[in-house]
């Protein structure tokens, strides 16, 4: 028999598991419902992998993000373990001969995007699959009180009628305790158990500074924090500004977003992964599935607007324990600027309609069509034709996606895949009648293994190489062997793409629920004034305030944050306990200590020092006001 510590040496080369994994691994394997709320960097994946690995079955995941699937199918196949992915942008029968094959036992995991749970084909082969284990990853997802709420997350419970008694694990990185208790409704859990693991990580040094100009600090921290750092801007435009700023200043920095083509975004990565470059100024399309453990410094050159998402951000510094900063850098009209965005983000009503139709016009979707048709998406180009801002486009996209009408996938790099799909007689022919396209075929047929009724990623450009041909060559008779239905030929992609979930309505008969559009605007609206607040809060201690938000109370101030720094700065450690002891003694003789009559007997600066200490005294709850007040103890 294996166990969860031999399949984690074989596949992964790992001695040991870190914190929780194992907890939620054994609670799993009992076939228990399980909650694993774990930060960034905390292996989250390993925590159903495992566990699916030692079931009869496969495993299920359900996951929105495609780079971050494609990036789990890639790691589980360099380990010898079957997996595949189905995502929006896939064709028809691309889709089905994958469903087959996971009928026939083919996969041990099968990762899915929310949006196929609704599809007739998904529902049709779904019972026929041996499935032992559920995985929901990014589960806040399925949360209304979640940052980043998808309505087809709800359909989770729904297909688990079809695969009654297989245990769920929901995994995510950021929930607060009203996202958890969602989390656990909307799944149906039974006999569940929620692992949580600290939001606190000690070695991050959080700062949030005001600055003139944030140019002149971002150099200065640059030149100051030795080793690998991530910039994030809100923008694309800023990225390449500041990169090229970064360069002439004589720092080794590079940009990217996903604008940029796929092999370009690729090599930028690579770069920055093997330290060629340091610096990566980027949005945050960077960083999804980047394990780098020497990250030193993650610095906001914009405002986040949620706590969840700078929390996962900063996250991705430090991973090697060792000490590393995360920076807010922002000025005056920073905040005014994240308020009047909101609006922006939830357009109302008309806004919504008119990008719909103009969707359909761009797309040429005529009413009552469009349902699981596939389109690229260029932005740029869309807004330009129909006088649209990109915030907007972006913004009615977003809520039309989140009401099931339609699902955008970011900008990813499908390869060209092809599939034989003639029969072997039919294929004998084209020697006789067609012999350059039997040259093409056989070659390949030479190159890609199992291509007969099965899609194999294939290289234009290495088969061009081989034959000794034109790229140009190979497309054009791969088109002609696809339009002769010998092959089923699926051209390379790296463009966004989108999915119509359902056929195109009159924009009068568009049904949008605005009253969830309020909701959602509401609670985003939360997250930007509690962003706001933690900039402007300089008492408490930074660390304390972001973990408080996600329901952890933690005692002890960070003492390596900039509130807590500054704090050291303007008071030595014996005026401190000299301090703290009168206030103490003061209390303890009289019950009560009126701090404003106390400090009016010294001095500005023994005042001021006084106040440092009683800040302090509060925020560790040592003390609290009465309703007068004043300092009483805890």
């Amino acid at each position: 028999m294996h166990s969860p510590h031999s399949i984690l040496q074989k596949y992964w080369q790992f001695q040991q598991f870190r914190p929780l994994q194992e907890d939620v691994i054994h609670h799993v394997l009992e076939g228990k419902d399980t909650l694993a709320v774990l930060p960034t960097g905390a292996g989250k994946s390993i925590c159903y992998q495992i566990p699916a690995l030692l079931m009869p079955g496969a495993c299920l995941v359900i996951s929105p993000l495609i780079a971050l699937m494609k990036d789990q199918v890639l790691g589980l196949k360099k380990r010898g373990i079957d997996a595949m992915a189905v995502y929006t942008g896939m064709g028809r029968e691309e889709v089905e001969m994958v469903y087959r094959k996971m009928t026939e036992g083919k996969y041990k995991f099968l990762f899915v995007s929310p949006e196929r749970l609704k599809s007739v084909l998904f529902l049709d082969y779904l019972p026929h699959w041996d499935i032992s284990l559920l995985a929901v990853d990014e589960a806040h997802c399925i949360s209304q009180w979640g940052y980043d709420f998808r309505p087809p997350y709800l359909e989770i419970a729904e297909i688990r009628q079809s695969i009654p008694a297989v245990p769920i694990i929901a995994l995510t990185a950021s929930a607060t305790p009203f996202v958890q208790q969602d989390i656990i409704e909307k799944l149906d859990f039974e006999n569940h158990q929620v692992f949580f693991s600290t939001f606190k990580r000690e070695n991050i040094s959080i700062s949030c500074l005001g600055v003139e100009s944030k140019i002149v600090k971002l150099l200065d921290i640059v030149l100051k924090v030795k080793g690998t750092k991530i910039v994030y801007c809100n923008n694309r435009k800023r990225t390449k500004e500041i990169a090229e700023m970064l360069i002439s200043n004589g720092f080794s920095a590079d940009y990217y977003h996903a604008g940029l083509s796929q092999e370009v975004r690729n090599k930028k990565q690579d770069n920055w992964l093997s330290n060629k470059t340091e610096t990566i100024v980027c949005t945050n399309a960077f960083g999804m599935g980047i394990d780098k453990a020497e990250v030193r410094c993650v610095i906001h050159f914009d405002m986040p607007d949620t706590p969840e998402a700078y929390y996962q951000e900063i996250g991705r510094a430090g991973r090697d324990g060792l000490k590393s900063y995360a920076v807010i850098l922002y000025q005056k009209k920073d905040p005014e600027a994240m308020l009047f965005g909101i609006e922006q983000k939830y357009p109302p009503l008309a806004t919504i309609k008119e990008i719909y139709l103009s969707l359909a016009y761009y797309f040429e979707i005529g009413i009552g069509s469009g349902t699981e048709e596939v389109f690229d998406f260029e932005i740029s180009d869309f807004c330009s034709k129909f006088d649209h801002s990109v915030i907007e486009t972006l913004s009615s996209i977003k809520i039309l996606e989140q009401q099931g009408f339609m699902a955008m996938t970011e900008s990813v790099y499908l390869p060209s895949r092809v599939s034989v799909i003639a029969g072997r007689e039919e294929a004998d022919l084209l020697e006789k009648k067609l012999p350059d396209y039997d040259e093409v075929l056989k070659l390949l047929l030479r190159m890609y293994g199992g291509i007969w009724n099965h899609y194999v990623p294939i290289d234009e450009f290495l088969m061009a190489q081989k034959a000794a041909v034109s790229d140009d060559y190979i497309h054009h008779i791969l088109r002609q062997l696809h339009q002769h239905h010998i092959i089923d030929y699926l051209e390379k992609k790296g463009k966004p793409q989108i999915t119509y979930l359902h056929d195109r309505v009159d924009q009068t008969f568009l049904k949008v629920d605005m009253q969830l559009v309020a909701l959602l605007k509401e609670r985003y609206t939360e997250r930007v004034r509690f962003m706001i607040d933690f900039i402007s809060d300089q008492k408490m201690c930074r660390a304390k305030k972001l973990v408080a938000y996600f329901g952890e109370k933690i005692t002890d101030n960070c003492k390596i944050c900039d509130i807590c720094l500054a704090g050291k700065k303007s008071l030595q450690a014996a005026d401190f306990e000299k301090i703290k002891h009168n206030i103490m003694q003061q209390i303890s003789l009289h019950q009560s200590l009126n701090v404003e009559l106390f400090c009016s007997k010294m001095n500005s600066a023994d005042a001021s020092k006084i106040m440092t200490v009683v800040r302090f005294l509060l925020d560790e709850q040592l003390l609290k006001l009465n309703e007068s007040g004043d300092l009483i103890t805890t």
